[in-house]
């Protein structure tokens, strides 16, 4: 079976997401391909778009959020303007090109704008072809009511009602999961996370910025460290490394263990009581995953907002704000033990530990599906 996975560098999250299913499916005997659609078409609108993700999202965040929600507002019935807006004639004749020469069994999709140029040329590629959908967040994006896939892997069951609201079939939604590295499915006991990582054994709150080191991490530390209650922090400034040499000169009363870029966050999870974090779709589904209980903060407006509220809304998450800082925030949660128990029992019943082997499975069923029909 061969499989193509299309992503677009717009933050880490699609590209992880990727990078993980196509390592997946190759070690479970399926071909797997894996690449940015934009970079492959012309590589420097993939620059294009890449940069100015992160220019508005970092820079101005305020900007990228109105510009979201007019998305969410826009009016979606002119579907055919909006599609050939986003894929001209030329990526779409460059596209297609390249799956009838690949010739996948599925092709799937973790971006929007890629699921977008893959329905603009589906009646090209052939109906065996079974196209899938992953949305990699607690939401459903703008724009993904204009795509016309196969199968739609959203993160919770949950989701289903927003789906169809958009005018997609509930029939073709599969709550599966955001697919997060298999290695977040395992857990650890906590005192043995903490033997391995070195750290004291005692309430343990793990502290992340995300891979590129967004938010006022310090700032955040510094007044965590104000809380009048007895903890240890463990800080992953991601590969913001002048963010990382900030936070090693501070002086702190809590302990604090800080990283830089690490590959052991899942241990840091395993030994930890709770997670501070920007609410981005794979973090948050690693850390509901592990059992662990959300603080959120730093949001980047738009999809992580949705995120925010998702969560929220469902009891799985507590929300950092000016008037409610985060040393209040831990103080109250540990000192209520009723109210940390609820939040690990939700995200208990919201977390998917085993989205990606599920999502391999669901994969290799349809692909061996469409392999069968071809040859009929």
């Amino acid at each position: 079976m061969r499989t193509l996975i299309l992503t677009i560098t717009t933050g880490q999250g699609h590209n992880q997401v990727a990078k993980n299913l196509s390592r997946c499916l190759l070690e479970s005997g399926a071909d797997s391909l894996s690449m940015d659609v934009f970079e492959y078409i012309n590589p420097v609108l993939k620059e294009v778009v890449s940069h100015g993700y992160l220019m508005s999202t970092k820079r101005l965040p305020k900007v990228y959020g109105k510009a979201y929600r007019m998305a969410e507002k826009r009016d979606t019935d002119s579907k055919e303007r909006s599609v050939v807006k986003i894929t001209s004639s030329i990526m779409a004749r460059k596209l297609t090109k390249f799956v009838n020469e690949y010739m996948p069994d599925v092709i799937i999709c973790t971006h929007v704008f890629a699921a977008m140029l893959v329905s603009s040329i589906k009646k090209k590629i052939g109906e065996n072809v079974k196209t899938v959908g992953i949305v990699t967040d607690f939401t459903v994006h703008p724009y993904w009511e204009e795509t016309e896939l196969d199968h739609y892997i959203t993160a919770t069951d949950l989701l289903v009602s927003q789906a169809t609201k958009k005018g997609i079939s509930a029939e073709k939604v599969i709550p599966l999961g955001i697919p997060i590295d298999p290695k977040f499915a395992n857990g650890i006991e906590k005192g043995e996370a903490r033997r391995m990582l070195e750290i004291d054994e005692q309430p343990t709150v793990l502290v992340m910025s995300g891979s590129m080191g967004y938010g006022k991490l310090g700032k955040m530390i510094k007044t965590l460290d104000e809380a009048n209650a007895d903890f240890q922090i463990i800080s992953v400034c991601g590969h913001n490394q002048r963010l990382k040499k900030q936070v090693d000169r501070m002086n702190f009363k809590h302990k604090v263990y800080n990283y830089g870029f690490s590959d052991k966050v899942d241990l840091f999870m395993d030994a930890a009581d709770c997670i501070i974090t920007k609410p981005g779709g794979l973090t948050t589904s690693e850390a509901l995953a592990k059992g662990l209980p959300i603080v959120m903060a730093n949001p980047i407006p738009g999809q992580e907002d949705r995120n925010v509220e998702f969560l929220l809304n469902n009891g799985a998450a507590v929300k950092v704000s000016p008037t409610y800082p985060v040393d209040e925030v831990i103080c109250q949660m540990f000192a209520n033990n009723k109210r940390l128990e609820g939040l690990r029992q939700m995200v208990k019943i919201l977390g998917k530990p085993n989205a990606t082997e599920d999502f391999i499975n669901f994969i290799l069923e349809i692909g061996k599906k469409a392999g069968t029909d071809s040859e009929t």
